[in-house]
């Protein structure tokens, strides 16, 4: 029944008011929505390694990337309702996360550790740069709140990729 009423248009739009135009509304919520999909698929890979890891530095690397979950996941009710407070709608299904992801899936039955590492490395570098795309879409519509949002998730994810690339590097190499 709820499937109908929304077909039908009975239930009203969800537009929380807001000084943004409807572009750039429109643009910041498209964004963000991309990006939350690619912290869903970061969060969800770091979480299948987090499992999955094994060999020699198991504790370490397991502690580590259960840490750096946490720190993924902990960004995306702001993202979302971020998306929300500026009067956009946002991610509705894994369907969607499918769909908007840019950041690939493993699913792989084995990887090995130093693989895993370089993988998570190659996939925070990407969600910077995918950071930095949304933070200059958000700066040309002036909405400072979701810059420096996205100036603190940076800084993060490059400290997760200094953090996953020292810890893959081999002894004696630069």
């Amino acid at each position: 029944m709820t499937t109908s009423r929304i077909a039908t248009g009975a239930v009203p739009a969800l537009s929380t008011p807001s000084d943004f135009s409807s572009n750039a509304k429109d643009e910041i919520a498209a964004s963000l929505t991309r990006l939350l999909a690619d912290v869903f698929a970061l969060y969800i890979k770091t979480k299948n390694f987090h499992w999955h890891v094994s060999g020699p530095h198991f504790r370490d690397y397991h502690l580590m990337l259960d840490e750096q979950g946490e720190q993924i996941f902990a960004i995306t009710d702001d993202i979302a309702e971020r998306v929300r407070k500026i009067g956009g709608t946002t991610l509705r299904s894994i369907g969607e996360i499918a769909r908007l992801q840019r950041i690939a899936d493993n699913d792989l039955d084995f990887v090995a550790p130093a693989d895993m590492l370089a993988e998570l490395r190659d996939d925070n570098i990407q969600l910077a740069a995918s950071m930095r795309e949304a933070h200059k879409i958000a700066e040309e519509f002036g909405d400072v709140a979701t810059t420096s949002m996205l100036e603190v998730w940076i800084d993060e994810a490059e400290r997760r990729t200094w953090f996953l690339f020292e810890t893959a590097r081999e002894p004696g190499r630069r």
